[in-house]
Parts: structure tokens; sequence; C-alpha cells
């Protein structure tokens, strides 16, 4: 089985196997054609096969008309804003996120700095299956390719939504891990900015990805050092292009991507009262943080999509999801891990109480995150043969994404993936042994 997926979040595979430069030419294309031309901007991260994948990106949006303007390595935030700073019609990200370095893709970005939603994605594939893509002649090909300072930019708009010189007056000393991701570029740059010590590890863009790109406990291992040796009152994990975030404490505890949200969500709501957005797969303990404050949960199905518009819809004073993405919306209604940096410092610049003090007012739940690898053609007749045998058990169920399934101590979601060839098993209680068990109880279901 080749390792593509091709989906309405866009297209993502292995470098040298099914994503291929012919591939990348005619999404480049197709999506020039729904854009009917116009500027479009082209960022990437820092994978070796960025520079061949953005060649063949520029030559499919060239040849469709477009006007293209590259940003080089940064990150999709970055990106995302300076789509509508300079009045694009879209843009592209090249970048397979928290996916190993063998892989690659591109993500589609709408005139608003969004990604597309799934009508907007659906329309995209129509275009890219059909294969009736804008040719321009010969003489109307733009001859040139512009550029643009997307990080400068970004963090102009950064120092705007937080109290800079409060965090600036702490002089607060923060571990930083770019796994040499498109984070290097900002991340250092923000945090100096902030008036910080800046102890960066793995801030090298030309160089591997030194372990994962995706900011969990099991990567963290050279952050929790480098806090605890450099005396940091906190460090910041981030994935390849600058969405996702991880924390480590100032005692050396690398916390849960899941509980990246409700620490957020804790700072805002003790500031601003309102609406918190994230999807159906995170963990409860952001619904526990609302309650304390009479605030209401918006759950979405997966997807950044799905989370930035309801934020707008809802005019939400936060969203996110349980893999440490944030959204701030005085930034932009999007993940950002650069905008979530500034709500957390802030905070503590504030606050004055060190890290681990916050973290103990949120509640531990357990939560534990199991893929099921499978042939594309049988993922969705598995899902519904699990819900079959839900239904026979009379239990109670959600199909805002998947299947999720809530029980008097937990809850069960599996749902396939928006990435990879999987099914994503999800399960929360308030003890790890109870989670274990729903964790036993929902593959016995789904290998039936």
């Amino acid at each position: 089985m080749k390792a593509l997926k091709i989906g309405i979040t866009g297209v993502r595979g292995v470098v040298g196997e099914s994503f291929t430069p012919e591939l990348v030419v005619e999404f480049a294309q197709a999506f020039g054609t729904y854009m009917d031309g116009g500027r479009i901007l082209v960022c990437r991260d820092t994978r070796p096969s960025g520079p061949m994948v953005e060649a063949a990106v520029n030559a499919g949006l060239l040849a469709a008309g477009c006007e293209v303007v590259g940003l080089d390595i940064c990150t999709t935030p970055s990106m995302q804003l300076a789509v509508r700073e300079l009045g694009a019609v879209g843009g592209i990200a090249i970048t397979a996120g928290h996916n190993p370095q063998q892989w690659n893709a591109l993500k589609f970005v709408r005139s608003d700095g969004l990604y597309l939603n799934s009508t907007q994605g659906e329309e995209l594939l129509d275009i890219y299956h059909q294969r009736e893509f804008s040719k321009t002649s010969w003489d109307k090909i733009k001859t040139g390719i512009q550029s643009f300072d997307a990080t400068s930019h970004h963090l102009t708009k950064l120092k705007k939504a937080f109290d800079v010189a409060a965090i600036r007056a702490k002089h607060l000393t923060v571990a930083v891990d770019c796994c040499n991701g498109a984070c290097a570029k900002l991340i250092p740059r923000w945090l100096a900015e902030l008036g910080c010590e800046v102890l960066a590890l793995n801030d090298d863009p030309t160089a591997p990805f030194p372990h994962s790109p995706e900011p969990k406990p099991e990567t963290m291992a050279q952050l929790r050092a480098l806090v605890k040796a450099g005396r940091a009152e906190i460090g910041f994990a981030h994935d390849a292009d600058g969405e996702r975030l991880g924390i480590v404490t100032e005692q050396g505890e690398a916390l849960s991507e899941e509980l990246t949200l409700p620490l957020a969500a804790w700072i805002r709501l003790q500031n601003q009262v309102g609406t918190i957005v994230t999807n159906v797969s995170t963990s409860s303990a952001v619904d526990h943080i609302a309650a304390r404050y009479g605030a209401q949960v918006v759950r979405t199905p997966v997807g950044q999509a799905y989370i930035s518009e309801a934020i707008l819809e809802c005019a939400a004073v936060l969203g996110g999801e349980g893999s440490g993405g944030i959204a701030v919306p005085e930034v932009h209604s999007t993940h950002d891990s650069a905008a979530a940096i500034g709500l957390i410092l802030e905070r503590l610049a504030i606050n004055g109480n060190p890290l681990s003090a916050l973290v103990a007012e949120l509640p531990r739940l357990t939560i534990i995150k199991h893929n099921i690898q499978l042939e594309p053609n049988r993922i969705y007749s598995i899902l519904q043969s699990f819900r079959v045998i839900i239904e026979r058990e009379g239990l109670a169920y959600d199909l805002t994404d998947g299947i999720k399934v809530s029980l008097p101590d937990g809850w069960v979601h599996a749902r396939v993936s928006n990435t990879e060839s999987m099914i994503r098993l999800i399960v929360e209680a308030d003890d790890a042994s109870r989670a274990r068990t729903l964790l036993a109880w929902a593959r016995d279901r789904i290998r039936s």
C-alpha cells in the first residue's frame, strides 16, 4: 500500500513514493484554477524535499496564470496572516506538520487566511480529478516570483495582541525546542522580543529533525533536560510548521498535548468569559474548566477548518484541539503556537506564580490514543460495523465525526484519520485503569 492521503484537508504522502512532482504540479494547477488566477502565497517547512516540492508548486501555479509570492521557510500561521495582509486570493503551505521527515504535503488556504472548509475542499478535489485546469498562454505567464517577509509581519501582529511590556519586565527564562523546523525562524525572535532569556535547541533550519516533529511528552526528553539545567520558567516544544505546542513545566514535567488547550482556556477565561471551540476528540478537561466560569464549549468535527469557522460563528474567545493546537482570535482564528506562547507568558508574567502552580489547577483525566492501520478500502466498512455493534448494545452515540460513545465514566471515539490511512481510537476516563479497560472494550468491538 502506497502512503498517500488525498482529502478535503489537502494532499500528503511519502516523497519519492506516492508524493511525486507530477502530483504536486497537478494539485497546484487545480488550486490555481479554483482560485481563478490571482495572487497566491507559497511557504514551506524545513524538510529536505521542500525545495523540490516548492518548484513543482510554483510551476503549477504559474501555468494556471497565478501571480506567485514566495515566502520561503516560514510557519504556516505566518503565511496565513500574510495572505490577508497582501490581499492574496489564497496560499499553499508545503508541510506535513507532525508527520515524519520522509512525508510532505500541500495545505490549501483561502483569501481570509483560513484553510478551505469541507465544501471548498470537495470543489478543489473535483477540479483535480477532472483534470480541467486553467492554462495560461506562453506570453501571459508571470515571469518572476515575488517575495515577502511573512515572519516579521507575524511578529508585528503578535506584539499588538499581548502585554509585551509586562512580559519584558519579568525577564523570563524560556527553553524552546524548534525541532529544526520552520519555528526556528520565528520563535527565538518572538521570545527575544518579549525580553526572555532564550535557551534554544534544535533551532537550525538546515539540519534534519532530531526526533518526531510531534510535540508530545515522548519527544520532549531534550527539552526537559534543558529546562532543568537552565532553570527555565517554562519550556515549549514545536511541530514542523508552527501549529502545535507542547509544554514543559519549570519542574521538568512534560505535559500531555491534551493539557495545552485546558491551560490556555483557564488562562483566557479568567480575563474574558466566552465560548471555547474544540473538536469532539479533545479531552473533556476543557469542559470542566469552562464549567467553573459558566462558559460554553462548542464541539466540531476534527480539523482546523471546522475550528476556525466555529470561532468566527460563535465569536469565541479561544479555540483549539487536543493535538496542542491553539487559536487566539486576537491574532487570527487558526492554530498558532507563537500566539499560544504569548497568551501563556502574559499570564505567567502578570500572575507571578510558577507554571506548575497553574497546572495544578487543571483537571487530570486519562486519555489514551490508539491508531489502527488499515487499507483505505476497509476503513469505512469497519467503522460502520462498529456502529452496528454499538446500536445492538443500546448505547448512545454521536456522529459529528466518526462515532463517539458516551459512557457513565468516560467516552470512546473512533474516527477515520484526516491525514493517514488509519482509524484513530481515543478513550478518556477519570483514571488510567478505567481508560485501559475502555480501550480494550473498543478494540474488541472494532475487531469484531
